[in-house]
């Protein structure tokens, strides 16, 4: 059966990349993201073959079983594909790319994946991430090694572990099968979309009810006012619901977009000379997705370990400076009370006291200086009640003048 919904693709390079390396393809049954990686050109290839290849499963299959294994075929032969190219073109070795595609029979959406683009659900209000990111923080997540808002921010977040690439012909890929009913939206996007707008933003896009097409518009405007680093694309699919129904036109968007998309250069893309103003832009172009070796996972785990040791040395480090701090602190105030001085009385006789009248808990901030020797009993009422109160001396000299001032008082108690 022909899906029954709505859909849009849109893909953009963002601010910072100088060429699009992603793909996406929205038809009447198939929608998929790929994120290409390996170079100014060899992502472009990879994405574009990898789309190429899955558009020729947009038609209705008999069943979810048949099309799960020809979503299996379609990215092994896409695999073969690259690993051809590569011998005809040595320098685009190391290409490579994301997959994630839901192709949708009957009441089912069957997914493939590979890679950390991703697939999302929104169904009754709440935003669901479908797929695992097959990276490298993925990874010390699921190990309980790091928590998820630390996987954004991490600098190896951007090493896949998985990819469709140039070098295996028989690519990892998560398939699996869910099924759908009217009112779910799924988005399928690259981690340019979901490396900058997080999932509280992308819901409440989402949850807007705008048609496909304005809704991966918001979300575009997202990323690039969060600055896009990296080319974004998005692909919205609408199960039922209030929008026109697909209309059969497939949309393809991205490097796929355009048939130099999948063009093999002949001779290497030279480097743009970048200059001394805008030392980033090269580096910003270099590839950021890799398919690590399973020594150099070892490699990157116990980096991870060795971060994660300065980072704990880092924090003892500062929280002894900040106690430092503090002790230094109330060691300061200490002594400046230490040079205040007021009037007061011990059980019989009229004191005077170094100190403030305060304490801190079971510490005393005075202490007794001088005992003058005087009896309350001598003095009047008021004095007496007066010097029990106590009474605060600008100096030592200013507290011995209150005595004196007392004293001239005693023998009048009452």
């Amino acid at each position: 059966m022909v899906f029954q919904g709505s859909s849009a693709a849109i893909s953009h390079t963002g601010k910072v990349r100088s060429n699009n390396q992603d793909s996406g393809y929205a038809g009447s049954n198939l929608f998929v993201v790929a994120d290409g990686m390996g170079g100014h050109a060899g992502g472009d290839v990879a994405s574009s073959m990898a789309v190429t290849r899955l558009e020729e499963l947009d038609h209705p299959f008999t069943s979810t079983s048949e099309a799960e294994r020809a979503l299996r075929d379609a990215v092994a032969d896409a695999a073969a594909a690259l690993i051809d190219t590569v011998a005809v073109r040595p320098e685009l070795a190391g290409m490579g790319t994301t997959v994630s595609a839901l192709l949708m029979v009957d009441d089912y959406a069957v997914i493939a994946h590979i890679g950390d683009s991703r697939i999302y659900l929104y169904r009754d209000g709440t935003l669901t991430q479908i797929t695992t990111d097959h990276t490298f923080v993925q990874r010390l997540v699921d190990s309980g090694r790091i928590t998820p808002e630390e996987a954004r921010y991490h600098p190896r977040r951007s090493v896949l572990m998985r990819v469709l690439g140039d070098m295996d012909p028989n690519p990892e890929l998560d398939t699996f099968i869910m099924p759908t009913q009217p009112g779910d939206r799924w988005l399928l996007c690259s981690d340019g979309l979901s490396g900058v707008v997080d999932d509280p933003h992308t819901a409440k896009a989402l949850a807007a009810g705008l048609a496909p097409g304005r809704t991966a518009d918001n979300l575009l405007k997202q990323t690039l006012d969060g600055g896009a680093p990296d080319n974004v694309t998005i692909v919205i699919v609408d199960i039922g619901g209030q929008h026109p129904m697909f209309s059969g036109t497939a949309t393809v968007v991205g490097s796929a977009s355009t048939p130099l998309g999948v063009e093999v250069p002949s001779t290497p893309a030279k480097p743009s000379r970048t200059g001394w103003l805008h030392p980033n832009r090269q580096a910003a172009n270099e590839p950021t997705h890799f398919e690590p070796a399973a020594e150099f996972l070892e490699e990157l785990i116990e980096e991870d370990r060795r971060r994660a040791k300065r980072r704990r040395i880092g924090w003892i480090a500062g929280l002894i400076v900040v106690l430092g701090l503090l002790a230094a602190a109330a060691f300061g105030a200490y002594q400046w009370t230490q040079t205040r001085y007021f009037v007061g009385a011990d059980e019989d006789t009229v004191v005077i006291y170094r100190g403030i009248q305060q304490n801190i808990g079971p510490l005393s901030l005075s202490e007794p200086y001088e005992d003058t020797g005087i009896p309350l009993d001598d003095l009047p009422e008021f004095a007496r009640a007066t010097v029990e109160s106590t009474i605060t001396a600008a100096s030592l000299d200013d507290a011995r003048r209150i005595v004196t001032t007392i004293s001239e008082t005693a023998g009048g108690g009452g």
